[in-house]
């Protein structure tokens, strides 16, 4: 039984969070606290500028700014996860894709920087073609894969170097 109510209460508050801040980033939320603004500079007179008036809006907008961090960085972790999996399954279903590029949210930023300079040479290619339907030759898909081993072999050289350092 506590298992289906652990699982309630994470959905509830997944659903909440989502709620939250799809409603916050509307306009008339932001048309909302706009206007809260508005009425509190307005009623500074009326309460003569207090420490009270002060801290009104000072400790609304410091709770809701702490609360709404979690709640964004929870639906932005959500929708990050959705796309890199959509993203995966991209490239699992090209049989030319690397399956290298399926973990690549968790590859060194030496790692991405190989293989973001292999697809900027493999850019440079595609650029000199005269349409992007042009087929290639076995010439050029020899040199294509060529550049492909070069960029594997300097990823293994990196990687043995960051295993050397670990060690």
């Amino acid at each position: 039984m506590k298992k289906k109510s652990e699982l309630r209460s994470k959905y509830s508050f997944e659903r909440f969070a989502s709620s939250v801040t799809k409603a916050t980033s509307t306009t008339a939320a932001f048309i909302v606290a706009f206007l809260i603004i508005i009425i509190w500079g307005v009623a500074g007179p009326l309460f003569h500028y207090s420490e009270t008036w002060q801290s009104f809006i000072s400790t609304g907008a410091t709770i809701i700014t702490f609360l709404m961090v979690f709640l964004i960085q929870k639906t932005q972790n959500k929708n990050s996860l959705a796309i890199q999996l959509k993203l995966n399954e991209l490239v699992a279903a090209n049989e030319i894709a690397s399956n290298r590029l399926l973990n690549a949210e968790n590859m060194t930023e030496d790692e991405l920087k190989i293989i973001h300079k292999y697809y900027s040479k493999l850019s440079d290619f595609a650029k000199k073609e005269e349409t992007l339907q042009q087929p290639h030759s076995i010439d050029e898909v020899h040199h294509l894969h060529d550049i492909k081993n070069e960029m594997e072999q300097e990823l293994k050289d990196t990687e043995q170097k960051s295993d050397d350092t670990n060690d």
